[in-house]
């Protein structure tokens, strides 16, 4: 997903829209999650990246998105980006005894 966001409408009031930008966001989410792994795969991860425009748009992580848009809405930019890929990923198995524990 790769789309911006436009914080007016003359139609809905700004706090019911970034209710539905967050709604939009959290249901992309799911659908990526939902979709077949491919062989060898464990789970889905996702790269994001939220700014003014694309080109000033920076990585954040997923669980901080609504953070972002929270800032943006505070800082009443007419529009922001938002840019989410998803990637399948295994999850690496942590050694029975780690240095960490040794220490």
């Amino acid at each position: 997903m790769k789309k911006i966001f436009a914080l007016t409408d003359p139609k809905l009031k700004p706090a019911r829209l970034v209710d539905s930008i967050k709604y939009e966001i959290k249901k992309y989410f799911k659908r990526e999650r939902n979709k077949t792994l491919p062989d060898g795969m464990d789970y889905w991860t996702f790269d994001c990246r939220f700014g003014v425009s694309e080109a000033a748009a920076e990585k954040v992580f997923p669980s901080d998105l609504n953070k972002h848009i929270d800032a943006a809405v505070a800082q009443e930019v007419p529009e922001f980006y938002v840019e989410i890929l998803a990637r399948a990923c295994n999850h690496d198995p942590r050694s029975a005894t780690r240095e960490d524990d040794e220490a």
